[in-house]
């Protein structure tokens, strides 16, 4: 069956999320995205998760439905864990998604890590754990159990991160290594960014949306072809069977908040090579530059830029519906305007997904306009043109 999976996402009860990030608006947005799974997120927070209980019910082997629903959507049990530790003489801060398949190791896993730190307060619990040791928590309670590293690049709490992070897996993990099967390239890079590592060969690249609102959802996704189920889902992550693991939906990597270098304070915006020229320096204030993804990419790399690995996963890029709308009308995303061009699309063509990836552009311009469809077809063809993002500053985009 194909699946369109989104599987790092956040509850209402997270910092600094949308108080309708609850499941009825998370099914319905996912619907109108073109979702087929998405993760719960946050089921290691006590409220969400009576609520996930209350309000689901179990259908596909490890999925779940709203009940009383006719929605062919379905939830798949995820949580991210931030773990804030020291070692090797350094701070470490890593963000680890994990998917689980069923309620009873869930519920095992929190009542586990709640003995560790406070799991009541951020439906991202904070705790000072080891990544390691969480693996090694999460997979004893069940080894079907997935622990993926969220995010890899970006320079805060991820597994290659400038300011907290590590140069390798193995640094990070140790022997428990073996057990990662892969990691969420993040909205700041995408595969061809990570092709370049061939320490990575081995590692299934996956992409979500971390969404802190229901609108957000799908902004970047995964392609598979496999049985609808949690061990469908996850055997296809672990195999790298492109038979099954087709690819991803990508941001391009530049709109990212953390592509480029730079100094949000002074909006300065560097690339790798003006940052070393500058001594990791602000040119303005002189104070340490936030190193983004590109750099971090370019300095543990060890492949030339464009190479492609045989057999590898399609990645198709994409500005979201709403942004493409926005730039052509020449306002912002979140207007009236917007919102009666987006809701026209879909309802004419079901999905976001579809609008943006197969629909006929002429048929896009029937129910649109002409501008718009020529945005769509720009977009998909490549021709976008967009200044990178950089410390915390999404990139802006022009598609006409």
């Amino acid at each position: 069956m194909q699946i369109f999976a989104d599987l790092h996402i956040h509850s209402k009860y997270s910092i600094a999320t949308a108080k309708n990030m609850d499941l009825e608006h998370l099914d319905l947005w996912a619907n109108k995205k073109g979702i087929t799974v998405l993760g719960t997120g946050d089921f290691t927070h006590p409220i969400w998760f009576k609520e996930i209980k209350k309000n689901l019910k179990p259908v596909e082997s490890g999925l779940f439905m709203i009940k009383k629903s006719k929605s062919q959507m379905r939830f798949l049990l995820t949580s991210e864990i931030s773990c804030v530790y020291k070692k090797n003489e350094k701070v470490r801060k890593i963000h680890n998604l994990i998917l689980s398949p069923d309620l009873k190791t869930v519920e095992q896993i929190s009542r586990t890590l709640d003995k560790i730190g406070n799991i009541n307060y951020d439906g991202r619990p904070m705790l000072g754990l080891d990544a390691k040791e969480l693996a090694k928590i999460v997979l004893n309670i069940n080894p079907n159990n997935l622990i993926i590293p969220c995010h890899a690049w970006t320079p805060w709490f991820s597994i290659f991160g400038d300011k907290s992070g590590f140069d390798s897996i193995t640094e990070c993990f140790e022997e428990y290594t073996k057990y990662i099967y892969a990691i969420e390239t993040g909205l700041s890079s995408d595969p061809e960014m990570n092709w370049r590592l061939s320490m990575l060969d081995n590692i299934t690249l996956i992409s979500n949306s971390d969404a802190h609102s229901p609108s957000k959802l799908g902004r970047e996704a995964n392609m598979l072809d496999c049985e609808l189920s949690y061990a469908g889902i996850t055997d296809a992550i672990k195999s790298k069977d492109l038979k099954k693991f087709k690819g991803t939906i990508e941001f391009f990597p530049e709109e990212g908040k953390y592509h480029f270098d730079g100094h949000r304070n002074c909006n300065v915006r560097l690339t790798p090579q003006e940052t070393i020229k500058n001594n990791y320096l602000c040119p303005k204030c002189k104070k340490p530059v936030t190193v983004g993804t590109m750099h971090r990419v370019e300095k543990l790399a060890d492949r030339k830029i464009g190479y492609k690995p045989k057999n590898a996963p399609e990645s198709k890029h994409i500005i979201p519906l709403a942004e493409i709308i926005a730039n052509c009308l020449g306002v912002k995303s979140q207007t009236k305007k917007v919102t009666l061009q987006y809701e026209n699309l879909i309802t004419n063509f079901k999905s976001e997904f579809y609008i943006l990836l197969k629909a006929p552009i002429e048929e896009i311009a029937k129910v649109s306009s002409f501008s718009i469809a020529q945005g769509i077809k720009n977009v998909r063809e490549g021709k976008v043109n967009i200044k990178p993002g950089f410390d915390g500053e999404f990139g802006t985009i022009s598609v006409q």
